[in-house]
Order: C-alpha cells, then sequence, then structure tokens
C-alpha cells in the first residue's frame, strides 16, 4: 500500500512533459496568473481556455555587458544604463548612477559614465543632463554649460573602450522625486588614409677652411633626391659674398641638374678666386619645379696677415696736464705680419711730445717701426702731449705691414679750464682814531685755468662805520650799511680785479668789515671779513 502512490506522481510527470493538460488543471497548476508567467516552450490554454500556440524560440541576443544591480524606490529607479543608438549596436554607452535616497537641502553627488564601446574614434561626443526644478545645481565636473535647467558637456573626442566621468554635484530643494534624464549626441567619421610619396633634396657643398690669397678655391656642390619620388627641374644657385668671384669673373654659380630620381646623386664643381683676405661665408641653394629647397653653406678664410688697431686715452682732461695715449696693433691673421709700422699724428696746439719704444718724431708724425709681428700678438706704443689751449684735441693712429691692409684709429680729448677765484679783503690804517677814514681793498684774482664770468661784489658796514666812497672795477652803490659794486662780466685766468672802499670811524671798537663774492662758476657763495680796531 505504501508504494501506491508512486503511480500518480509518475504519470503526472509524464503528462507534464508532453504539455498534456486540461484547461482546468493547467490554469490551477499555474494558479490562474497570467500567461506571459506560463512556460513559452509549450502547448497551454489561456485563462479563458482558448489554445494558445507554441511560442517559436527568440532570437538570440547580442551579448552585453552584465548590468548593474537596479535599486527600485518609490520615485523609480536610481541608475539607469542604455546604449546608443540601440542595445546590440552600440556606438556610446551611457551609464547614471544616483543615490537610492538622499536628505533634502543636503549637498550629494551623481555620475554619468559616457564610454566607446566600438574600435573606432568618436568625434564631437556632448552629454546633455536636463535637471528637475527642485534641484540646486552646486557644481559639475568636468565643468559644463548651464542653460536654464539644461547643462551641457562637450566631452569631444572619446577614443576606443574609453570611458569618461561626469559628476554633478547638488542638493535637493524639497522632498518631491528627483528625476534627471541625460542624452548624447556624438559624430562617428568615416577615415581613410594614403600613403603619400614626396621627393626631397639634400644638398651638400664643400670647400677648403682655408687658402692663401694667391691660391684657386675649389668648390663642390653633391645634390640628392632623398625622397620617393622624381625631382624636376633641379637647379643650384650659389651667390657669392663681395671679394670673391669665379675664375671667369662672375658674382654667382648656376647650375642646372635636371631631374634626379629618387634616392640618385650628381656632383657639380667650380673654382673661386678672393680679390682679398678674409672670411667668406656662403650658401648655395638646390631646388626643384615643384618648389623643392635644400641649402648647404661653407666658410672659408684667405689667409693674409690681418690687423688690428685700438688706440685709447682720456675723453675729458683740463688745461695743462698731460695727455697719455696708448696704440694697441694686433695681427689676427694666421701669418706673420712684416715690415709692420705704427705712425701717429700730433695734434696741433700741443708741446712736449714723448713716445715709447724708441719712437722717432719728425715733423707732425710720430713713428714706430715694430718690424715682424707674430700671428696672434699685440704690440702696445704710447705717446704723450700737453695741450697748450682749452677745446678738443684729436688725432689718429695708423698701422701697415706687408701684404696686410691698412688700419687706423682715432682718440678725442676735450680740454677744458678751471676757474678759481681767490677772494682778499685788507685794511689799510687799521688801528684808526674814531673820525678818521678807513680804506678796505678787495681784490678778486683768478688762479685757475678757464674764465670766471659774472664776479659780483657786495660788502656790509657796521654800525660803528659809516660809507664815504667806493671805486674800483665796477661801480658801486650805498643802501643803509651795504655797498653794491656792479658785476664784473669776466675775469681771465691768472687775472686780478680790485675794488676799495673808504669808511669813516664813527664809534670805537672791534670792528667787522665783511665782503661776500659770488659768481657764475661758484656753487656757494665766497666770504671775506676783515677785522679793524677803531679807538678814541
Amino acid at each position: 500500500m505504501k508504494k501506491l502512490w508512486i503511480v500518480p506522481v509518475v504519470l503526472l510527470m509524464v503528462f507534464s512533459l508532453s504539455g498534456c493538460y486540461s484547461c482546468d488543471s493547467w490554469n490551477s497548476a499555474w494558479h490562474n496568473g497570467p500567461k506571459e508567467n506560463y512556460p513559452s516552450d509549450k502547448v497551454f490554454w489561456d485563462k479563458d481556455c482558448k489554445p494558445i500556440a507554441k511560442a517559436q524560440p527568440a532570437p538570440k541576443a547580442v551579448a552585453t555587458p552584465k548590468p548593474q544591480p537596479v535599486v527600485k524606490s518609490e520615485c523609480g529607479v536610481s541608475s539607469a544604463v542604455r546604449h546608443y543608438p540601440c542595445d546590440g549596436c552600440a556606438v556610446v554607452k551611457l551609464d547614471k548612477q544616483m543615490p537610492v535616497e538622499i536628505a533634502m537641502n543636503t549637498k550629494f553627488d551623481y555620475t554619468i559614465k559616457v564610454t566607446n564601446p566600438t574600435d573606432g574614434m568618436l568625434s564631437d561626443v556632448v552629454v546633455t543632463e536636463n535637471l528637475p526644478d527642485n534641484f540646486k545645481l552646486a557644481d559639475t565636473d568636468p565643468k559644463a554649460k548651464l542653460d536654464g535647467g539644461k547643462l551641457t558637456f562637450e566631452i569631444g573626442m572619446l577614443g576606443p573602450d574609453q570611458t569618461k566621468v561626469i559628476t554633478i554635484s547638488g542638493m535637493a530643494m524639497n522632498t518631491n522625486c528627483l528625476k534627471s534624464c541625460a542624452t548624447v549626441t556624438y559624430l562617428m567619421p568615416t577615415c581613410a588614409s594614403v600613403k603619400v610619396v614626396q621627393p626631397a633634396l639634400k644638398l651638400v657643398k664643400t670647400a677648403p677652411a682655408q687658402v692663401l690669397l694667391c691660391e684657386p678655391i675649389p668648390v663642390k656642390f653633391v645634390v640628392t633626391n632623398t625622397g620617393s619620388g622624381s625631382a624636376g627641374e633641379v637647379k643650384i644657385e650659389d651667390s657669392l659674398p663681395v671679394g670673391l668671384k669665379t675664375a671667369d669673373g662672375k658674382s654667382s654659380i648656376m647650375i642646372n641638374a635636371g631631374t634626379l630620381a629618387a634616392g640618385q646623386s650628381k656632383e657639380f664643381t667650380a673654382t673661386l678666386k678672393a680679390a682679398k683676405t678674409g672670411k667668406y661665408e656662403n650658401k648655395a641653394v638646390a631646388s626643384s619645379s615643384t618648389g623643392l629647397k635644400a641649402e648647404a653653406s661653407t666658410m672659408t678664410e684667405v689667409r693674409q696677415p690681418v690687423l688690428e688697431i685700438g688706440k685709447s686715452g682720456p675723453e675729458k682732461e683740463y688745461l695743462g696736464r698731460t695727455l697719455t695715449y696708448q696704440i694697441k696693433v694686433a695681427n689676427k691673421g694666421d701669418t706673420a705680419a712684416t715690415d709692420t709700422v705704427i705712425t701717429d699724428a700730433i695734434p696741433s696746439g700741443v708741446t712736449a711730445v714723448k713716445a715709447s719704444d724708441g719712437a722717432k718724431v719728425s715733423g707732425s708724425t710720430v713713428t714706430w717701426n715694430i718690424g715682424t709681428l707674430a700671428a696672434g700678438s699685440i704690440k702696445t706704443v704710447s705717446v704723450s702731449y700737453v695741450s697748450a689751449s682749452a677745446g678738443v684735441v684729436s688725432n689718429t693712429a695708423k698701422a701697415t705691414a706687408a701684404c696686410a691692409e691698412g688700419v687706423s684709429a682715432s682718440a678725442k680729448t676735450t680740454i677744458s679750464g678751471i676757474a678759481a677765484v681767490l677772494l682778499e679783503v685788507v685794511d689799510i690804517s687799521d688801528p684808526i682814531a674814531v673820525g678818521n677814514n678807513e680804506t678796505y681793498v678787495i681784490t678778486a684774482t683768478n688762479q685757475g685755468s678757464a674764465p670766471d664770468t659774472n664776479i659780483r661784489i657786495i660788502c656790509t658796514l657796521e654800525d660803528s662805520q659809516q660809507y664815504v666812497s667806493s671805486s674800483g672795477a665796477t661801480k658801486g652803490s650805498v643802501a643803509g650799511n651795504t655797498v653794491t659794486f656792479e658785476p664784473l662780466s669776466t675775469l681771465a685766468p691768472k687775472a686780478q680785479a680790485t675794488w676799495r672802499l673808504v669808511v669813516k670811524a664813527v664809534k670805537s671798537g672791534d670792528v667787522r668789515f665783511t665782503a661776500v663774492m659770488n659768481t657764475d662758476q661758484l656753487t656757494r657763495p665766497v666770504q671775506e671779513t676783515e677785522a679793524t680796531n677803531q679807538y678814541e
């Protein structure tokens, strides 16, 4: 009896596997639920006992990443993932993650991830987020453009499998549900590439680094097409610097190289001649009909002694002092300078001419016969003069040598004098009895070497003296106890000017007579006081 229950169970399993149910038993078995919950791979009846055809197998879905768990509240889901333009054909993926719940007036963050799941580059990617009315924006990362309630994030380029994260910060202003929607736009360019071939020119120019003036200068040009295509109508141009010419007297070189295949080189030569010594640097240019260019330069030094001279001396000096000048001559060439001679022109108006190194003075010239000046060496000589008058002393030194260009250097010195005026005051009759006259002699002496101008004398008497008369280099006038002499326009070097002032002694005592002098050359007045003893 215990095994009798096995039979109904086995029969029920057979009927279940074969899909052979009665309408009532089928609906009863599925608790009269919706037909969407019935197995789709069996024939069954709906709740009205009408037969439903067996569902066809669903098409195989394209594999998609496993979605993140979705948390749902009474306001809806807090996260969402969408593929654009469609699931299974995704070009851009948006993954938006928000908190399930937040407190009102409390700042929170949520993110939007934008991903390029393709193996191509996307451009002009723009994500737009529409904010709800009850959301107060605090900040975004990256910065977005805000227009009303719309945030625009210009992502730009998005590489294959690249993801960029957008973070939005803010707070809810009330307890209503926050719902915001994001969209994305993009461009997927269709790109193709093509191999570009381009010829390229290379120019090599060679010339000797040094030659003698009498030697020719051989020059070689090698032009090469280092590119991947032919270069047509190739030519080489070389404009020569002043002092260089070709063997046939031309000042430029023009060479037609024709067409150069890829990797091909052509060689050309020319012969140049230097007209003078020096360093000659010039640049040759190779060009083609399609605008290709290449440049190459050379530097050639033509040997010869190269003299350099410098003259130095004082820029300013005072009259009567010795002027000393140094003359330096250097051989900057690469060979000795023979028969080297230095001369200096003696300026007019000078005396006491002296020179170093056994120089000879003849007429208005000082001459040094140096002889041989080795390459790289310097010879220094000196000469001195004394100027007899103020003005500008200017003269020029010269240096010459065999096979060398002559060089010269000048120097100028401004000679000026110094005005130095001495003021002296003496009384003639000290001591003097009251009632008698005293004479004061005021003398201005220019002890300097330049004229002094606008000499002004002012004398002051004490109450114990009375003005009687004045005379001298300029006229005097009295006002109270002050006697003022008219200005003396000029006082030459070593010259004197004298004024006399006669006063009467009216009271006894130790009297002080004061004279004050001003000139254009003085920055402060000069004061001289003379003591006089007046007695009864």
